[in-house]
């Protein structure tokens, strides 16, 4: 993988070195007529709207807070649209009507978002047609069958609930056909919750309608357990999977303290990025090896490291993500219908490896094994994690996600996402997140406060120093997770 640049339209603001991610806007493609926002003065909300509530098109979020007494923010930031409510929308009293679909796989929080996406085009713009879309991207090929006309009883309560009412899929895209059921229906907007492969499609849809001339925006809740959507703070959901995580990492730990050197190993989510893995472990303080898609590792190394644990306190926790040891395990390219990798089973093969290692005849006549084998405890709780209810950040953070879409999408931005950037909502053009992805940085400090932790060597990066994160040629170079953005293919 090869770090590159993000490179957006840029605008010139006060100084001429200030770069501007912007948003698609309809205005830019035909010909619209703004109306002034019906906030506050819907049949479901009657108040008079302060004007801080609303949001200018010039107010910015900079990608790097930080700064030094020589070189000022402005000088290698780049500044992302506010997300918020406009003073002026282009959709008029009856004219809009929404979609709402989720696609991948399921994610705590997820039907906190169809709720509140519902909820914010119905009360507080007063849009009487949304539709949920079931089943992914595959459901619009059936919109008799799969499209249900939402209301507040639909929504009622779904907020409490795991996975997601709607249901989902992988893969199904059909452009022409998702373009030509929306137009058939009257659908003017269109909400999208997904990870990389969903985001992909969301853009296709974009560029469809927008070649058919078409009104109709598309926007995206970005979605991913794995928190490996780039340049954003964090992902909905991430927060929960963490917290549902350290009782499985409890448990693990409890079984390898009630037997001589017991091995607990507890196997998370984590396809291409560790940042599961890498807050649980943080969140824990009991475990002794992380092991994350983003490093290599010897297995000489790790046992070496695993017999020093069992020497010291006669148990050893290890954390590992599913998309580590690919390598050391020989495993096979393969892909789901997503174009996601699908992994071979690292918690068994680690499981396997330490067994076996620990049986050796050596460990025979070593006072601090004979007659105490080394058992391992494997805890995959994978799916677990991701199928819990979103905790009360996440539920906050979903509501506002939700609303920051609702009301870009009503000032007629498309072709976005909305995502926390320095903990300000931010409206994000999808051609800078497409085909990238957040990893774990192992030499930031996050990731040094780990290996304080846990005392494990500083084993390599997958990704080589040659292509490592540059804040100068980065739009964001680290995320507030311990994280940096890569770049993994440019087609979609």
């Amino acid at each position: 993988m090869r770090c590159v640049a993000l490179v957006a339209t840029a605008a010139a603001l006060s100084a001429p070195n200030i770069r501007v991610a912007e948003v698609p806007k309809l205005a830019d493609r035909i010909e619209v007529t703004t109306v002034a926002s019906p906030i506050g003065h819907t049949e479901a909300i009657h108040f008079v709207p302060s004007g801080d509530i609303f949001v200018d098109d010039d107010a910015l979020i900079a990608s790097q807070v930080t700064a030094t007494r020589s070189r000022m923010i402005a000088e290698d930031a780049t500044f992302f649209h506010r997300a918020g409510p406009r003073r002026e929308v282009v959709f008029g009293k009856g004219e809009a009507r929404a979609c709402i679909v989720t696609c991948g796989g399921v994610c705590p929080g997820l039907n906190t978002v169809v709720r509140e996406l519902y909820l914010c085009l119905a009360k507080q713009y007063g849009v009487n047609t949304v539709y949920g879309v079931q089943n992914g991207y595959s459901g619009f090929k059936n919109w008799g069958r799969d499209a249900v006309k939402m209301d507040s009883r639909f929504v009622y309560e779904i907020q409490r609930k795991g996975g997601t009412v709607l249901r989902s899929s992988r893969g199904g895209h059909d452009t022409s056909k998702i373009c030509d059921a929306l137009i058939e229906n009257g659908v003017n907007m269109l909400f999208v919750i997904g990870g990389d492969g969903t985001m992909k499609g969301a853009c296709k849809i974009d560029a469809e309608m927008q070649k058919r001339g078409k009104k109709c925006v598309v926007c995206c809740v970005p979605k991913t357990i794995d928190n490996d959507v780039p340049l954003i703070d964090n992902s909905f959901g991430f927060t929960s999977a963490v917290e549902a995580a350290i009782p499985m990492i409890e448990a693990a730990n409890t079984e390898a303290e009630a037997c001589p050197n017991g091995i607990g190993i507890v196997k998370l989510m984590g396809r291409h990025s560790g940042f599961i893995a890498l807050h649980a472990t943080l969140a824990s303080g009991d475990v002794d090896l992380c092991l994350v898609p983003e490093s290599s590792f010897e297995i000489e190394g790790i046992m070496d490291h695993l017999e020093a644990k069992l020497r010291e306190n006669n148990h050893a926790l290890v954390v590992v993500a599913e998309g580590a040891g690919q390598a050391q395990m020989g495993a096979a390219v393969k892909f789901d219908a997503s174009g996601n990798a699908l992994n071979e089973d690292v918690g068994l093969w680690l499981k396997s490896i330490i067994t076996k290692h620990f049986a050796h005849e050596r460990y025979d006549t070593d006072p601090d094994f004979a007659g105490k084998k080394a058992k391992c405890f494997l805890v995959d709780p994978t799916y677990a994690i991701r199928a819990v209810p979103a905790n009360a950040y996440d539920q906050v953070y979903c509501s506002s996600l939700a609303h920051a879409a609702v009301h870009g999408a009503m000032a007629g931005y498309t072709r976005f996402l909305v995502g926390n950037i320095n903990t300000r909502l931010a409206m994000l053009p999808l051609d800078l997140v497409v085909n990238r992805r957040n990893i774990v940085a192992i030499r930031d400090r996050m990731w040094t406060r780990l290996l304080f932790s846990t005392g494990q060597p500083p084993f390599d990066a997958v990704v080589t120093s040659d292509d490592e994160c540059d804040a100068e040629g980065l739009y964001r170079s680290e995320t507030a997770t311990g994280g940096c953005t890569v770049s993994f293919g440019d087609e979609y």
